[in-house]
C-alpha cells in the first residue's frame, strides 16, 4: 500500500430525496422536477456547530466521489477523482473540515438526470428532461446543505463547470458561506468554449444510434459520445503536454500505415480516452451539462450576478480565484476578468496563477503547491 492510500478513507454513495412536497424543484426555465434526487458522499465530522464543512462541486463529467475508496473496491484502484487533495492532512483536510461533494443535476452519477425513471411515463426521461442551469444545480445542493443542518459553509471550492457552481453560490446564497475558491473557470464562456461544445453535441445527436435521445432500451450512442469526448479531452490539454507526452511519436509501428488506421501515439489515446467514457457516461448527460455551462453568465443576466455581490456580502465573503498559465480553455486572462469584477463590488479577493503546463486538467493534478495553497488559504478563513 502507498503512503497516499494510507492516508485515505473508505467512503459511501449517500442518497437525499426531499419528502413531499420539498421533492419538486422549481427550474429556472419554468419547468418543475418532480422527485428529485442528490447523489452525495461526505468525509471528516461535522462539528458540534456545523461549523467546519466544506461543499466541494466538481467538474462537469465528475461525481459525488471525490476522495477515498469504496469499501468494496479492496484493491483500492479506484479512488476519488480528487484523491491527492481532500483526506486526513491533506490540502483540504478531513480531520478537521467536514467535506460534501454531491453530483449535479442532469448527470447520470446519482443525482436525478435525463437517463433517471420519469415517474409520469416509468421510462428514462430522455429529451423530456428539463433543461437546468448551473443555479438550478446549486438549488438542489442547498437543499442537500439544509437538510444536513449546515446553516453557513466553511468554504466552497470547485473547479472548471465546479467554479462556475462555486460562483452561483456567492450571488445566490452569500450568507451562506465564508470563503469561495473558483478554480480554472469563467464568469461566462467565450465564443470558442460554446463552439466546442456544440461541435461535441452535434457528435452525439450525429450518431444514428442516439433517435433524439430514446437510446436506453437500444443501442447506445456510443460513438458520438466517445468522438466528443475525444473533443473536449483535447481542450483539457495543453500544446506543450501534448508535445511532451506524444510529439509525432508512432503507436506500435516504425512506418506510416498509409491509410486511416491509427499511425500516432496521440491518436491512440484519444481513442483510448473515448472508449473508456462511454463505459461511464451517459450521452444526453453530455448534452444537458454542456448547454447548461454555455448558459451561465455573471455579467449579462437579470438577477444573481455579481453587482449583487455589493449589496449582499460586503465584503464577508472571502476569495481565491485560482488560474493555470496553460489553460486555454479557461485562460488566465479570464480569471483576472473576474478578479477584476469582484473587486468593482468591493470583495476580499486573492488570486494566484500556478505556471505549469498541464493544460485545464492541471488542476486534477497532484501539485504540493496547489495543495499548499489551499490549505494555508482554508485554516486562514478562521483567522
Amino acid at each position: 500500500m502507498t503512503d497516499q492510500q494510507s492516508k485515505s478513507v473508505i467512503t459511501k454513495k449517500e442518497y437525499y430525496t426531499p419528502e413531499t412536497p420539498d421533492n419538486q424543484l422549481v427550474l429556472e426555465s419554468g419547468d418543475v422536477l418532480q422527485n428529485l434526487t442528490i447523489a452525495y458522499e461526505t468525509y471528516g465530522t461535522l462539528s458540534e456547530k456545523k461549523d467546519n464543512a466544506i461543499l466541494i462541486t466538481h467538474a462537469f463529467s465528475g461525481d459525488s466521489h471525490v476522495a477515498g475508496f469504496y469499501e468494496d473496491d479492496h484493491a483500492r484502484e479506484k479512488p476519488g477523482w480528487w484523491e491527492f487533495m481532500v483526506g486526513p492532512g491533506k490540502g483540504i483536510d478531513t480531520d478537521k473540515y467536514f467535506v460534501i461533494c454531491s453530483n449535479i443535476l442532469g448527470s447520470c452519477c446519482g443525482s436525478t438526470g435525463p437517463s433517471s425513471v420519469n415517474p409520469a411515463t416509468g421510462e428514462p426521461y430522455g429529451l423530456s428532461f428539463p433543461m437546468v442551469t448551473i443555479g438550478d444545480m446549486v438549488k438542489g445542493q442547498k437543499k442537500l446543505v439544509d437538510h444536513l443542518g449546515i446553516k453557513q459553509l466553511h468554504a466552497v471550492i470547485g473547479g472548471s463547470v465546479g467554479g462556475m457552481q462555486v460562483l452561483e453560490w456567492t450571488v445566490r446564497y452569500p450568507e451562506m458561506i465564508r470563503a469561495a475558491i473558483p478554480i480554472a473557470t469563467t464568469m461566462r464562456h467565450s465564443a470558442l468554449a460554446i463552439a466546442f461544445n456544440e461541435v461535441a453535441r452535434q457528435s452525439i445527436m450525429a450518431d444514428p444510434n442516439w433517435n433524439k435521445g430514446n437510446y436506453y432500451n437500444g443501442k447506445k450512442p456510443d460513438l458520438g459520445l466517445a468522438i466528443a469526448r475525444m473533443i473536449g479531452h483535447v481542450t483539457y490539454l495543453s500544446d506543450e503536454a501534448m508535445r511532451r507526452k506524444f510529439g509525432r511519436k508512432l503507436q506500435g509501428k516504425e512506418k506510416f500505415s498509409f491509410g486511416f488506421d491509427v499511425d500516432f501515439q496521440v491518436e491512440s489515446y484519444l481513442h483510448y480516452q473515448g472508449s473508456k467514457f462511454v463505459q461511464r457516461f451517459d450521452a444526453n448527460s453530455l448534452l444537458y451539462i454542456t448547454k447548461a455551462a454555455d448558459y451561465f453568465d455573471l455579467v449579462d443576466r437579470e438577477q444573481f450576478t455579481l453587482q449583487d455581490l455589493e449589496e449582499k456580502s460586503r465584503g464577508l465573503i472571502k476569495f481565491l480565484v485560482i488560474s493555470f498559465s496553460s489553460d486555454w480553455l479557461y485562460p488566465t486572462y479570464q480569471a483576472k476578468e473576474l478578479v477584476k469584477a469582484l473587486k468593482r463590488t468591493g470583495q476580499n479577493v486573492s488570486f494566484c496563477e500556478f505556471v505549469a503546463d498541464c493544460g485545464h486538467d492541471a488542476f486534477l493534478i497532484r501539485d504540493d503547491r496547489f495543495s499548499n495553497i489551499l490549505r494555508g488559504f482554508i485554516d486562514g478563513i478562521s483567522r
